[in-house]
């Protein structure tokens, strides 16, 4: 016997030939919950090609009889060792009330426990979800679905209307690129030394880090190596800015994509000598305007740092979660793990 949905919707997996319609599905969303794009054809041809992701198993869309695309949702279960999983749905407005919701969640739930056999025995595996805290009808959704509220993150700006601060280094320390085709490694080995530090971090296997994170870099066509930029301590890496001219949302918006420092260079102004750098950097080719995304309760106190660099808070985003399976958490929780 059909259900009620099943009689006003095909549900079947998402295709690459899909891109286009998933694209104006999701925009036409964000516009009308918080105001703003969310995607492109580019982006989203990248992020579904990234290495580990199965678009035939862990994606369902549902279309109308008309065949519009009504509603998505996916799972994300790319990183080893498999105890953070990650979701996400929407629908359109117009179908809201319906049911369709519920049942992506539902799906998205049941696609998430076929995956705990990858994760360690005995680890904590938890489904999260985000959603930008001006979207009230997702946290409400997610709320009543039981989702408990996690985490909170900012989306931090800085728009400049004159030349940052020169950067102040410590002694021993300058800032240059990357060398292409050379450095990307220890760049990647240096990700992974500073961000054990961050809440939730858990760490995977380096040549699967290396191989997401490089196929991502490759795919966008507004990669500029230029852009990257690493504090040397001689020939150790001490600090790195990773950053891209634009975002999906504002192509006037530089951003900054990944910023750490690592353990034996914290507390001597290398990370605001490498945001004045960066900003520096971005406001010399014209750019001023600059964003980062933040854990608001980061570990390491990165929120106060980017104030002090004349950042403010523009945007907030929460994360809920739900326990798959109860066990031992792996992933940071304090700076004493």
């Amino acid at each position: 016997m059909q259900t009620k949905l099943e009689q006003h919707f095909h549900f079947r997996p998402a295709t690459l030939d899909d891109i286009p319609q998933a694209v104006d599905l999701f925009n036409t969303y964000s516009m009308a919950t918080v105001g703003y794009n969310q995607d492109t054809v580019d982006s989203l041809n990248i992020f579904w090609r990234t290495p580990g992701f199965d678009l035939n198993t862990h994606t369902l869309m549902a279309i109308t009889s008309d065949g519009r695309l009504a509603g998505y949702g996916e799972v994300w279960n790319t990183q080893s060792p498999h105890v953070h999983v990650y979701g996400y749905g929407c629908v359109l407005p117009e179908y809201w009330g319906m049911g369709l919701g519920r049942h992506l969640d539902s799906w998205i739930n049941r696609r998430a426990m076929l995956d705990l056999p990858k994760a360690p025995e005995g680890a904590r595996v938890m489904l999260m979800c985000s959603t930008a805290d001006q979207d009230v009808h997702t946290n409400h959704f997610l709320q009543r679905a039981g989702y408990q509220l996690e985490r909170r993150y900012y989306q931090m700006r800085i728009e400049m209307q004159s030349p940052p601060p020169s950067p102040v280094l410590p002694e021993g320390i300058l800032i240059r690129s990357m060398i292409p085709n050379r450095e990307e490694r220890a760049v990647v080995q240096a990700i992974d030394d500073s961000f054990q530090d961050h809440w939730g971090f858990v760490q995977e296997p380096f040549e699967q880090h290396y191989e997401r994170l490089m196929a991502y870099v490759n795919a966008r066509k507004d990669y500029d190596p230029s852009l990257w930029f690493v504090a040397m301590a001689g020939d150790r890496i001490a600090g790195f800015s990773l950053c891209y001219p634009s975002t999906d949302e504002d192509s006037e918006l530089a951003w900054l994509q990944t910023l750490g420092v690592l353990r034996p260079w914290r507390k001597q102004g290398l990370g605001l000598a490498l945001l004045h750098h960066t900003f520096g950097e971005f406001y010399r080719r014209g750019i001023n305007k600059v964003g980062l995304g933040v854990d608001a309760t980061s570990l390491t106190g990165a929120t106060r740092l980017y104030e002090r660099a004349g950042m403010h808070i523009h945007r907030q985003y929460n994360t809920y979660a739900r326990v798959l399976r109860d066990g031992v958490e792996l992933g940071t929780q304090t700076l004493e793990n």
